[in-house]
């Protein structure tokens, strides 16, 4: 395939346009392209423009080597993307695990605990390689979940299993939706990810664009597509299921028991290859895996509050006064380094959505941010987090950076009584309550009270996020107004620990047959990474099942 980038089309030009300028780089007619990337260069707003990639397939690989050797153009490149290939098809297992090892009961089928991005992307390339992966998921499934959530965004009621971290799609799946991740793309891992999702209901763009994004909305009925998909394969999918504990088999080397806590009653399950795809916010499962001596170590994580601005600004802001409206709402990512040594940055940007409540714990307040596929709230949001190190809860215990994140979220339900505590940025500065919002509307999912925010944020990311928004205010006009709304906590940025695994073999330290995986273990910060990441370990699992046969 020859790859020609750098082609330029204004905003509200059809795409079909692309046809015109493909045959113009390239001198001669072609019958169809790929769009391989497409981004937009708001640099000059004078002159804003959608970037295209594409990709055009001729009779032969040496014929497309021949034109790219004879038109000596700097655009005009041989497509180097790597495809992912599973290395274990059906037929490679049938051959060496034959399908009666792969019974009901047979250990040898993979146990994934958790059914977010990493859990379900390692069950679902396990299934399709014939593996009859089982998933647990100590929440519930997304209808029956997104009710609960609604629910309790209506009236407070929180469901400690079942809530917007805790259930099937993980805490992602009310978020933002963000497909877009910075980690280069050298296996084909993640360009296997864009297209699972597309072939799992995602709109075909989030394959190409430079900046991919579902929705709260999209992503429900994809994960629902995917759990499916994994039950027609053989697998199972079990919710409600919680893990309780872990045990080595005493009769098999090598060989887990896992105690699980379902509507049925108490369960164990036997398994010689243990997916922990426990997500962030599996606080007591962290305590659990540290008792039985998994080795974990403390990571760096930040905090914060969340922002909220009209869009109608931040678009002004990155666009211009006369951008067309035909403009998809506009995004933003701010970095500053503070005196006092703190990192201060956006995180989880989410243009045209909402604050919401996202508790998972009884009594502790945590906010997140949130938009449908159509991006059409009033408002931008984004979390303003500071960095969190070692140092700030004074113990290389990795518990203790957990303690650190409850304690602080326990301080901010206080400050709400319950509820999301909300204050305008100028009262903010000034430490003092908010008895009114000034001319910004906010748009929050959850109920919310005016309070004083500064009083339960630590005095160094108060300091530093002060220090920050000036800065900011220079790159988006408006950020640092008085009217602008904040919104805490924001403490779940990332996990606060990290479970050990060799970096080969993906294995847990001393727990040969444990697969630790995603964001809750520490190996990844989003959807598209946790994803990612499940793929990667999946392909592990699959090989040394079949090495231990």
């Amino acid at each position: 395939m020859i790859q020609i980038s750098q082609l330029q089309l204004a905003p509200g030009v059809p795409e079909e346009s692309l046809k015109n300028l493909i045959e113009k780089e390239l001198r001669e007619k072609v019958s169809d392209y790929k769009i391989l990337k497409r981004s937009i260069d708001a640099r000059r707003h004078e002159q804003i423009h959608y970037l295209y990639s594409v990709g055009v397939s001729l009779a032969s690989k040496s014929a497309e080597e021949k034109l790219v050797k004879k038109l000596r153009k700097k655009n005009v490149t041989l497509y180097k993307q790597k495809e992912f290939v599973f290395p274990v098809t059906p037929a490679i297992l049938q051959e060496k695990l034959p399908a009666n090892e792969l019974g009901t009961d047979s250990p040898k089928r993979p146990l994934s605990v958790g059914a977010g991005p990493a859990g379900y992307f390692a069950a679902f390339f396990l299934a399709r390689a014939g593996f009859h992966p089982i998933v647990i998921e100590r929440g519930l499934d997304v209808e029956a979940r997104t009710k609960d959530v609604e629910e309790f965004w209506d009236k407070g009621k929180l469901n400690l299993e079942s809530n917007v971290s805790f259930g099937e799609g993980g805490a992602g799946t009310f978020s933002d939706g963000k497909l877009f991740t910075g980690n280069k793309d050298k296996d084909g891992v993640l360009h296997a990810v864009m297209n699972t999702f597309h072939e799992m209901g995602a709109p075909v763009e989030i394959t190409y664009d430079a900046k991919p994004h579902i929705g709260t909305d999209k992503l429900v009925e994809i994960m629902r597509n995917i759990r499916l998909e994994i039950e027609s394969l053989g697998g199972e999918v079990h919710f409600a299921h919680k893990l309780l504990n872990i045990e080595k088999d005493k009769d098999q080397a090598n060989r887990y028991i896992c105690q699980i806590e379902s509507p049925e009653g108490e369960k164990h399950i036997k398994t010689d290859a243990l997916i922990l795809a426990i997500g962030h916010s599996a606080r007591d499962t962290f305590h659990m895996l540290y008792q039985n001596g998994y080795q974990m170590e403390p990571k760096p994580f930040a905090i914060g509050l969340r922002v909220q601005h009209p869009q109608e600004m931040i678009n002004r802001a990155m666009y211009g006064d006369n951008a067309p409206d035909s403009l998809p709402v506009a995004d933003y990512k701010l970095v500053y380094h503070s005196s006092n040594g703190r990192n201060v940055f956006s995180f989880c940007m989410c243009p045209g959505g909402y604050v919401v409540n996202a508790s998972s714990d009884p009594e502790s307040m945590v906010v997140n941010g949130m938009s449908y596929s159509g991006r059409d709230s009033i408002n931008a949001n984004s979390a303003i987090v500071v960095s969190v190190s070692e140092e700030d809860y004074g113990s290389a215990d990795p518990m203790d950076a957990i303690r650190f994140q409850e304690k602080l979220e326990k301080e901010f339900y206080k400050v709400g009584n319950g509820k999301i505590p909300v204050q305008t940025y100028g009262d903010f500065k000034e430490k003092k309550a908010s008895l009114s919002l000034g001319a910004f509307e906010p748009a929050i999912k959850g109920q919310y009270v005016l309070g004083e925010l500064s009083q339960a944020l630590p005095e160094f990311a108060y300091e530093a996020i002060l220090e920050a928004m000036p800065d900011f205010a220079r790159k988006i006009k408006g950020f640092d107004q008085a009217d602008t709304i904040l919104a805490g906590v924001e403490s779940r940025t990332s996990s606060p620990v990290r479970i050990n695994r060799n970096p080969e073999s993906r294995e847990a330290t001393r727990f040969p047959g444990v697969f630790p995986v995603g964001e809750g273990a520490g190996y990844a910060g989003g959807i598209t990474s946790s994803a990612a990441d499940g793929i990667r370990t999946a392909e592990a699992v699959a090989k040394y099942l079949l090495e231990i046969q």
